[in-house]
């Protein structure tokens, strides 16, 4: 949304003029003057302070008419993890089993206020929270190894077991024990269009969403659920592919994903999925020509339904999906990422492999 507040516009012109690192990616400035927008570490000449709106997120920009900025690139580098993000995520790799302190924190330069901004706007968390994450999912590999649960407790900084075992089935969906599944791993990624959650199991990539995609918690919760099995943090060849992949084709220089997939779902919409991977890079057929080809024209509406179930968004190509009058509509990921991609496409139709 536009920031109306008076003194939350005041504090990010602020940081805006003064290239506050801890501000990238919290919020995006539109310039009237040019209908560009931009992030908080931006080069450019700064703008008049009446010039400038204020958004939460790079796609409100968009949706109000500002372009990306060709300088700081703002669609692109404010989802990467700033400096002392980046620090304190290495002093939670150092210290996995030990709960980081805001003091430590502040004796190693990280306010951890900014630490606290960054991690809600980019993961709906606190750091704390993710820490809290990150213990468990090194409980839990550790008791697929064979360690005893008591130990495991003890051993991951918490003071009594009640309390890990709380924590444990509140984040895992069930008690501490072993299993032979292994769990969905999932991992983040940018884009030029925005950050990415992908995750994969050992058949193949099973989620590929933007962030802030409606309903994201619902996806997760339902993967989880199918495949019964809890999602860690973590990658695996497959994400390590789908990610050189994609780096391809938003470079336009790939066509056709090669990455196995791994896809739950009813067997209506693994059919309804299947005539979408079958629409070629840089055209688009609408809902009744996708129905047709079902062999039923009057499900037009249960084909909508399935795309919107799509959990693999450009992998199984959702996006080329248009109305019958041929307005885009539909797209999860929003209508100006939709008409981004479907571009992107045209423009390098030809050159793709």
């Amino acid at each position: 949304m536009m920031i109306r507040n008076p003194q939350k516009v005041q504090e990010y012109y602020a940081a805006l003029v003064n290239r506050d690192a801890s501000y990238v990616g919290l919020f995006f400035a539109g310039v009237k003057t040019t209908s560009i927008f931009c992030i908080a570490t931006c080069r450019a000449r700064k703008p008049k302070p009446e010039n400038v709106d204020f958004f939460t997120s790079f796609k409100e920009a968009l949706d109000n008419g500002f372009r990306p900025c060709k300088i700081c690139q703002p669609t692109k580098n404010a989802n990467e993890a700033p400096a002392f993000v980046e620090k304190a995520l290495q002093l939670l790799k150092d210290q996995p089993k030990e709960k980081i302190k805001d003091q430590q924190l502040r004796e190693v330069g990280i306010q951890p206020e900014s630490l606290r901004r960054w991690f809600q706007k980019h993961y709906n968390m606190t750091f704390h929270a993710y820490q809290r994450m990150y213990r468990i999912n090194t409980a839990y590999q550790e008791l697929q190894q064979g360690k005893q649960t008591t130990s495991t407790a003890f051993d991951v900084g918490y003071e009594s077991l009640s309390g890990f075992g709380y924590t444990y089935k509140k984040l895992m969906g069930e008690a501490p024990q072993y299993t032979s599944e292994p769990p969905i791993l999932m991992s983040r990624l940018t884009t030029p269009i925005g950050p990415m959650f992908v995750c994969a199991t050992e058949q193949g990539i099973c989620l590929l969403e933007f962030v802030d995609r409606r309903m994201l918690e619902t996806e997760f919760r339902d993967l989880q659920k199918r495949l019964k099995r809890p999602i860690l943090a973590g990658e695996n060849p497959h994400i390590q592919q789908v990610k050189a992949e994609l780096i391809e084709y938003f470079a336009g220089t790939r066509k056709i994903f090669s990455v196995p997939l791994h896809a739950p779902g009813s067997e209506f919409q693994q059919k309804v999925w299947q005539v979408l991977s079958d629409i070629p890079y840089g055209e688009t057929v609408s809902y009744q020509e996708q129905a047709i080809k079902l062999g039923n024209s009057r499900v037009v509406r249960a084909v909508a339904r399935a795309n919107g179930a799509n959990r693999m968004a450009i992998l199984i190509p959702c996006h080329r999906v248009i109305g019958k009058d041929g307005k885009l509509v539909g797209y999860g990921g929003g209508l100006e990422r939709k008409r981004w991609l479907l571009e992107l496409e045209q423009q390098f139709g030809t050159k793709a492999k």
